[in-house]
């Protein structure tokens, strides 16, 4: 697929960041997209919905369908970030992250997947830190955990479908993304290793790689036929996972803490 002509692509948090680059990407390739976020976008047709919430799913799901009348490509990207200590973390601050990082993306795919059968093709954004357990981030790696794995069983089970599933781990990415993290520096005993932990990641995201770099991964996995199941984006990230998959859980969980 050397273009997407006459496709419909869309695309949850196509606001900012790695969606926005990736809706652009593709609108250059000749496809309509569609934006589904919160925000209105004033760069592609747009639906207001909260992703969290199934009446919103539903009603953005139906608007799309009654207008364009298919979808050829989803793009789960909508998410968020907080961070902290585990213990001092809020509750309701963790469930709703799972809830955007994680069952957002699973409603809204579940309400498209009859829409997508013979020939769709469906990308989840995950992260590296899906793969690392990082201090101090648990819960985003634990989302971005969670939707690789969503990602991996889906594509099993709807090959047989032809449906196309794949899922891309990105490294630290220059957006919005840091700024907008929810922050818990916790008791005595975690706030200075917590500050230093989280000056670190926000420092590497600042001068991350560009949201483009992750939005050509995306738009690359959709061209092929039969992308890979995982797409690490980004040199050092592949060679951290490479460790990852050789090393001992000890020695990673001790260079982590070393970095963090």
């Amino acid at each position: 697929m050397k273009n997407f002509k006459d496709k419909i692509v869309v695309i949850t948090g196509a606001t900012s960041g790695i969606g926005k680059a990736t809706g652009e990407m593709f609108k250059n390739l000749g496809a309509t997209v569609v934006c589904v976020a919160r925000r209105k976008s004033d760069i592609f047709d747009s639906v207001q919905a909260d992703i969290t919430d199934n009446t919103q799913v539903d009603n953005a799901v139906n608007y799309i369908i009654g207008k364009y009348g298919k979808v050829d490509i989803l793009i789960n990207n909508a998410g968020g970030g907080i961070s902290g200590p585990i213990e001092n973390t809020n509750f309701e601050d963790a469930k709703n992250l799972f809830n955007l990082n994680f069952f957002g993306g699973l409603y809204i795919t579940q309400a498209f997947l009859p829409h997508l059968r013979q020939g769709g093709k469906i990308v989840f954004v995950s992260s590296v830190a899906a793969i690392f357990p990082i201090p101090f981030q648990a819960f985003y790696s634990a989302t971005k955990s969670a939707v690789s794995m969503l990602g991996g069983a889906l594509r099993m089970e709807t090959r047989p479908l032809g449906i196309s599933v794949s899922t891309v781990l990105p490294g630290d990415v220059k957006t919005g993304f840091t700024d907008a993290r929810i922050k818990t520096d916790g008791e005595d005993i975690y706030a200075k290793r917590a500050k230093k932990a989280v000056s670190a990641m926000e420092h590497d995201e600042k001068n991350g790689m560009s949201p483009e770099k992750v939005a050509k991964a995306i738009v690359n996995n959709c061209k092929r036929k039969n992308p890979p199941p995982q797409k690490v984006v980004g040199l050092k990230y592949k060679f951290f996972a490479f460790l990852f998959r050789v090393l001992p859980t000890r020695t990673v969980q001790f260079i982590l803490s070393k970095m963090y």
